[in-house]
């Protein structure tokens, strides 16, 4: 493996780790540097959504201010770099709290499309695939006194 291969390497794997800083942070402008500005992020396999990037971002933005706690362990990163692009897929593992319910939690992998810019390594595609889920709460039931109907 040659230095520049080490180096793409390196800033692949802070690429990810600042991915999962922006997420548990909610950090919407350190989110946008890990993508490019046309990037396509699909997280329907978790129940998110699918979409550009400014969609993407005012959906979490919504979607994860619910919750208390959430910490993304990202593992077994599997790079395939081919000259100013990359192909990665990554695991995670993520437990999240909701306030009055039992932490729970979710697995899964990362496959993002990479492309070298000036500056520096950025996501112009991110699936997430489900893995599994582990104590996910229910859906809270409507209050009222009888069925609708």
């Amino acid at each position: 493996m040659d230095l520049q291969t080490l180096i793409d390497r390196a800033e692949i794997t802070d690429l990810l780790t600042r991915y999962a800083h922006a997420v548990d942070r909610q950090d919407w402008d350190l989110f946008r540097t890990v993508f490019t500005p046309d990037a396509s992020i699909d997280y329907t396999q978790v129940g998110g959504i699918a979409g550009d990037l400014d969609t993407v971002v005012g959906f979490l933005q919504e979607a994860l201010s619910v919750f208390e706690a959430m910490q993304h362990l990202i593992s077994n990163i599997d790079i395939a770099i081919d000259g100013d692009e990359a192909k990665v897929s990554a695991m995670v593992y993520n437990p999240l709290k909701l306030p009055n319910t039992p932490m729970w939690a979710t697995g899964g992998w990362y496959h993002h499309e990479l492309v070298r810019t000036p500056d520096g390594w950025r996501s112009r595609s991110l699936v997430e695939e489900a893995g599994w889920f582990h104590g996910v709460p229910e859906p809270a039931k409507p209050s009222g006194d009888s069925p609708a109907g």
